[in-house]
């Protein structure tokens, strides 16, 4: 491992033991855990960006200043099909204005459908790097990233109606501190296993009908927690089971925007931007599940999904189901927040009785 090259991604959501397992097993290089978002991370991120880009750039910067601060000299960023496909090159404009030395390694560089490309872009992280080491990496990276996501929809099913509060996220939280050291492919294989009986052992009461409330939104603010006030636990405090497809596994692993577009295509004809067709149609599957309720959860200033409102709107109306819409930046008061949470959490539950009497 070259211990001279400190790599790092910005915190988002909780898929940092799987970045870690891709750069020190694949990459050679040794990687630095971002600390958790804090207040500071945003505060940080808002005094150096734009006055008007999308908050999620905030956060991001926000992180590279903190892990800068640690001793990070090799800074990753991820693509999109936005704006965000932007930030990786106006975040390193910024960070080296202010004196930053570091290596950038921006995946919106990359051609992706050439491998020479690929390969070339990867030796930024580390130019000694060899294709014996990053493949199988990338399989176990890809394997770490779908157990996080099928532990996280567990919780956010379960953690409502744990007999004794804290104990699913104890045990999750144990499987995250696992993946951070995990060895090799075998390895995760038998800790995916432990702790999966672990998870499905953890007591709960949970009735026959519940509340249940979809959630959608833009790639950032619906998987980061931090960024939506951690919204998925404030809905776990009522009691009520919490669905949401958009992660990792979904959109860049298994690669399902074809699919949602072509299944939103009553609602949404043409490509809208971002991740707004995907929001369309879970949005769709939702209502067509059953769900009582539906959250959208976005970006100040995020295009796409401004786009998506009117849409989601007529889904609502066709459907008869409940829509709310919540948009975040760095002035967004908490109070605010959870005040419209609990009102619509009041309508969807008398609702909810209303129906079932019928």
């Amino acid at each position: 491992m070259n211990p001279e090259i400190l790599a790092c991604f910005p915190q988002w959501a909780n898929y940092a033991p799987a970045f870690k397992y891709l750069c020190e097993k694949g990459f050679d290089v040794k990687y630095l855990m971002p600390p958790p978002i804090t207040r500071r991370t945003l505060e940080l991120g808002s005094k150096y960006s734009p006055d008007y880009v999308c908050v999620p750039f905030k956060y991001c910067l926000g992180c590279y200043l903190e892990v800068l601060e640690k001793g990070a000299n090799c800074l990753m960023q991820i693509f999109g099909n936005c704006r965000l496909n932007f930030y990786g090159e106006l975040a390193e404009r910024i960070l080296r204005d202010m004196g930053y030395d570091f290596a950038f390694f921006n995946m919106a560089d990359i051609d992706f459908t050439s491998p020479k490309s690929i390969f070339e872009h990867f030796r930024i992280i580390n130019p000694k790097m060899t294709l014996v080491h990053v493949l199988p990496a990338w399989r176990t990276t890809y394997r770490m990233i779908e157990m996080i996501d099928e532990f996280e929809d567990y919780l956010r099913r379960n953690v409502g109606f744990e007999i004794n509060e804290g104990e699913l996220d104890g045990v999750y939280r144990g499987f995250l501190k696992k993946c951070e050291e995990v060895p090799s492919h075998k390895e995760l294989k038998k800790i995916y296993k432990e702790y999966r009986e672990r998870l499905h052992a953890v007591k709960t009461n949970k009735p026959a009908h519940t509340v249940k409330v979809g959630m959608i939104g833009d790639f950032y603010t619906a998987q980061e927690p931090f960024s939506n006030y951690f919204m998925e636990r404030e809905f776990a405090k009522f009691g009520m089971e919490i669905f949401r497809s958009m992660n990792v596994s979904n959109t860049l692993v298994h690669n399902r925007y074809k699919d949602r577009l072509r299944y939103g295509k009553k609602y949404a004809k043409y490509y809208i931007g971002g991740t707004s067709n995907f929001s369309v149609a879970e949005a769709l599957e939702f209502a067509n599940a059953g769900v009582d309720g539906i959250i959208q959860v976005k970006s100040f200033g995020c295009t796409p999904e401004i786009d998506a409102i009117p849409i989601l709107q007529n889904i609502s109306r066709d459907y008869n189901i409940p829509i709310l819409h919540f948009s975040f930046d760095s002035q967004t008061g908490e109070a605010g927040i959870k005040t419209r949470l609990e009102a619509f959490y009041d309508m969807v539950e008398a609702r909810k009785h209303k129906d079932d009497k019928k």
